[in-house]
């Protein structure tokens, strides 16, 4: 797990150096930030609360300068990276978390005063779960964990030094199912932030530089990666262990800003296998699961097709998901342990209440998603034939953390032509 976050680090330093462009001396944003707002509850007996705080301080660029393609296509937004410190209410219980998130920030409802900005990253936690110390905090098992924040702003007064906003949002902390208790911090919270302008140049920043639209285009591509990724299985089997992928996918690339393909991906999860050939509790003769032992490999993999959605920042990208399971026959398992009552023991009493074949689960069996960052080592506004990336993701069943996965791919374009 050590690895995998450090590599999401990485990563994160990455973006911060991925992109070449000419800036305008008023084209730094520096903008400090309060939020207060409520901590929902991870678990049954969760500790009591106060109102969560939050100090964060976005620190970026403006994009209206920038001659690259997809800041035009995107109507010159912001980006950046947001630090910040969260009281979740409980120091004692909950601890403080400490944030690093690349954002972007675009305009909404075609106005200057609406934006909505997004960002993904990762947090330390000071306080986790602990069975003999911190047992009713059930939110997060490890330090590191990823970090998510969404949120709509409204600008109300704009004066010669500073922009006064308000703002409504979401926040989210987990460890991406690496450990568990794994339930996550949920947050929804109320903005009071302050854009602090350049005292030595203060042009409209949209007005410094006239840019021209490049001509639209589209191009043909085909694309494969490899990832490692980590999970835990149950809180009876805790040690995190590895999930295997390999992907392809063929689409096309509009503006050289949107990317849209569809493909396949292909799993194989260590702790299906292992709780398979350890012949444990649920796949003993004559329990449900006892066929698994007739083929561990093919019980421990998960196939299936998705759709892609990427937006393309010229070295950095933002990756989007959604996929149908056509085989992951170990979720049936998976999901009879840890969705009956908590904390199922290694060896099963026959009272013991088992997860259901519900709704949910029918969903949660059928939709996967995947969500991350990517990072390629060619910039994209020049447009190679051939590239590779390295990413970091969190994978999910219909919006619930799977595992979490660094990944390396490779891409091949062809089949450039503008469009009027």
């Amino acid at each position: 797990m050590k690895l995998l976050f450090g590599s999401l680090f990485m990563l994160c330093t990455l973006l911060s150096q991925g992109q070449t462009i000419n800036w305008v001396e008023d084209a730094l944003l520096f903008n400090p930030e309060i939020l207060i707002g409520k901590t929902l509850e991870a678990n049954v007996n969760f500790p009591q609360t106060k109102p969560q705080k939050q100090l964060i301080f976005n620190i970026g660029r403006y994009q209206s300068s920038n001659k690259q393609e997809w800041a035009m296509r995107l109507k010159s937004p912001k980006t950046g990276y947001s630090f910040g410190i969260t009281d979740f209410g409980n120091i004692d219980s909950l601890g403080l978390a400490f944030s690093l998130m690349p954002f972007i920030e675009f305009k909404a409802f075609r106005s200057n005063r609406f934006s909505i900005l997004a960002g993904m990253g990762a947090s330390f936690v000071t306080k986790t779960y602990n069975a003999k110390t911190n047992p009713r905090n059930q939110a997060v098992t490890t330090h590191i964990t990823w970090a998510t924040r969404t949120y709509l702003y409204y600008q109300f007064l704009s004066t010669k030094n500073i922009d006064l906003r308000l703002g409504v949002g979401y926040s989210h902390h987990s460890n991406g199912h690496t450990r568990l208790h794994n339930k996550g911090y949920n947050s929804y919270l109320l903005s009071l932030s302050t854009a602090i302008k350049n005292p030595q140049n203060n042009r409209e920043i949209k007005d410094s530089v006239a840019l021209t639209e490049p001509p639209k285009s589209v191009f043909t591509y085909f694309s494969a990666r490899a990832g490692l990724g980590q999970n835990s299985f149950s809180t009876a089997f805790n040690k995190t262990k590895g999930v295997y992928s390999i992907s392809g996918e063929y689409g096309k690339v509009y503006n050289n800003t949107l990317k849209i393909g569809f493909g396949f991906y292909f799993r194989y999860y260590d702790h299906y296998y292992d709780y398979i050939k350890g012949k444990e509790w649920m796949v003993r003769n004559g329990k449900e699961f006892d066929y698994f032992k007739s083929a561990p490999v093919y019980y421990s993999t998960n196939l299936g097709v998705n759709f892609n959605a990427e937006v393309l920042m010229n070295h950095v990208s933002i990756d989007l998901q959604i996929g149908l399971n056509l085989h992951k026959p170990a979720y049936k398992l998976d999901w009879r342990i840890n969705t009956g009552w908590e904390n199922t023991p290694k060896e099963i009493p026959a009272d013991w209440v088992m997860g259901e074949y519900n709704r949910p689960y029918k969903i949660k069996q059928l939709i996967s998603g995947r969500l991350g960052l990517k990072y390629y080592l060619l910039g994209l506004e020049k447009k190679p034939k051939n590239n590779f990336y390295v990413g970091a993701h969190i994978n999910s069943n219909a919006g619930q953390a799977d595992f979490s996965e660094i990944s390396l791919g490779y891409v091949h374009s062809f089949n450039f032509r503008e469009r009027i």
